[in-house]
């Protein structure tokens, strides 16, 4: 009888062990998941007020390297801007063919990011939607092609109140844009840009956005909160990009893009 009460005792001490060693794993993973998260909200909280400094800033910036003809007769001022630049091993006309032709939807994150947005703006549940590539998707829901130089750079514009919850993007024809002046609406341009440069493609999509009268304040207030996401968003999409021009058979051929960069700097 002794014996099995020392097996008894054994047993509870080392449940007893068990449950204490458990919930100290327990504490331990949301002790590092609270520290984790103040970090991350301490990053975000700082992002935002760097944003809400720095809008209405942007375009003082030396552009030396940076002009783009199409975007400076659309918006040659502005309130904020984002560049992003990514090489390709390909030829400049497929890099701009696959860009055109990304699927960002394909992307979880990003699906999560739109979600999100939704939640915060207490946005109405959106209907899924095809979307046929990024060009043609941007287009169904209200942007415009502005401007093109074929299988090098697209330029799309559209305005907009991008802090309602359920936002709707209105075209406007090229001269109609540069002129639109209504109060309180936001301007959007942004550009897909493929230059040829040695041993591929060095694509390029840059994004400007200014405020008419009225909507300052309150587009100020939504980028410095939303831009994160905005952000990341392009990179994502950068890096689908990178992989779709590794994966599918696109023209690699070094040498005419290098002889073609080569030629084009000694003309100009």
């Amino acid at each position: 009888m002794r014996n099995v009460a020392d097996m008894n005792m054994a047993t509870a001490l080392h449940m007893f062990r068990k449950m204490l060693l458990t919930g100290g794993v327990r504490f331990g993973v949301f002790k590092c998941a609270k520290r984790v998260f103040g970090i991350a909200l301490t990053l975000y909280t700082s992002y935002v007020a760097v944003q809400w400094i720095r809008y209405g800033r942007s375009s003082r910036r030396n552009r030396t390297e940076e002009k783009d003809d199409l975007l400076d007769r659309f918006m040659p001022n502005w309130d904020v801007a984002e560049i992003h630049n990514i090489f390709l091993e390909c030829e400049p006309a497929d890099g701009y063919r696959l860009a055109c032709n990304l699927d960002p939807m394909q992307l979880p994150l990003v699906r999560f990011i739109f979600r999100t947005r939704r939640l915060m703006l207490r946005g109405s549940e959106q209907t899924p939607v095809q979307t046929g590539g990024l060009v043609p998707y941007t287009k169904s829901i209200g942007w415009a092609a502005l401007a093109e130089i074929p299988e090098r750079e697209i330029l799309m514009g559209s305005v907009t109140k991008p802090w309602e919850a359920n936002v709707k993007f209105h075209s406007l024809r090229a001269e109609e844009f540069i002129a639109f002046r209504e109060p309180d609406y936001v301007k959007i341009v942004w550009t897909l840009r493929a230059n040829a440069t040695p041993g591929g493609t060095l694509f390029r999509t840059e994004t400007r956005a200014v405020a008419t009268d009225g909507a300052r304040r309150k587009f100020r207030l939504y980028w410095s909160v939303f831009s994160p996401g905005i952000v990341l968003i392009r990179r994502l999409l950068l890096f689908q990009l990178r992989r779709e021009a590794k994966s599918q058979t696109v023209g690699r051929i070094r040498g005419p893009v290098l002889t073609r960069y080569l030629n084009s700097k000694n003309n100009s």
